[in-house]
């Protein structure tokens, strides 16, 4: 098996993720909110690329049956439902509604995977699900990771490791440079994600307004084991299998 890692969507299009088996992995917290909202019962969440892009899908579906949900700065933006805290993505709040969703690194990297052949949203919440997956399938992977502001983040790149790990774990794998120092930084930083995540420069920040239990949540690995696909503009649940270990 082969499975490649980006670890910025910076010069990835849509184009060139056409046709692919895709893992798009944004820790904190895109990928940690997501699956918890479909856990807790979202119908289904559509990644926009932007405020505007958003809103206009908001304008055609009915009041009732969608929420605005996303951040810029990594606080909720005006006029928006929800932030980008997993937190608030309870059962009440998100069971049976559609979450029109917007971030600053993670649903532009998902939008940008809409014509992928399978797209799956990863982070350490769902490791075990998603590599389980990636092995069931078979075949070349890409790993994008969402990194931050179009650059390089720790924490992504930990966990695009991790995944490449646990798929290791049961079949072989061929990487590529960055997949490699992907295995490096897990394998130096697996018994302290957390840790590592507060080090990062999007993890200080993130304690520095106030969500360092954001962290915690989002550095507990298996903690949602479900497995979110992209299906046209969407991201639905996938039902998943028993998981890898590694």
């Amino acid at each position: 098996m082969k499975i490649e890692v980006f670890f910025s969507p910076a010069g990835v299009d849509e184009l060139g993720m056409r046709g692919k088996n895709v893992v798009i992995i944004d820790v904190l917290r895109a990928s940690t909110t997501i699956c918890t909202a479909l856990r807790n019962g979202a119908r289904e969440v559509i990644p926009a690329p932007d405020i505007e892009s958003a809103t206009k899908i908001s304008t055609n579906l009915s009041g009732d049956s969608h929420l605005l949900g996303g951040e810029r700065q990594g606080k909720k933006i005006d006029g928006f439902d929800l932030g980008n805290s997993p937190f608030e993505y309870t059962p009440e709040k998100v069971g049976g509604k559609t979450i029109i969703f917007t971030t600053t690194n993670g649903a532009g990297a998902m939008y940008k995977c809409r014509y992928a052949s399978m797209a799956l949203v990863g982070g350490f919440v769902n490791a075990s699900a998603v590599a389980q997956t990636v092995v069931d399938i078979g075949g070349t992977w890409t790993v994008l990771c969402s990194g931050r502001q179009g650059g390089f983040s720790i924490e992504d790149a930990t966990c695009a490791g991790m995944i490449i790990a646990k798929v290791n774990a049961v079949v072989k794998v061929e990487t590529d440079d960055a997949g490699l120092t992907s295995v490096i930084l897990y394998n130096k930083f697996k018994k302290g994600i957390l840790g590592m995540m507060k080090q990062s420069a999007h993890g200080k920040y993130l304690v520095s307004i106030g969500f360092e239990e954001d962290l915690k949540f989002c550095a507990e690995v298996d903690n949602v084991p479900v497995i979110p696909v992209i299906e046209g503009t969407g991201i639905k649940l996938k039902q998943n299998k028993l998981v890898v270990n590694g």
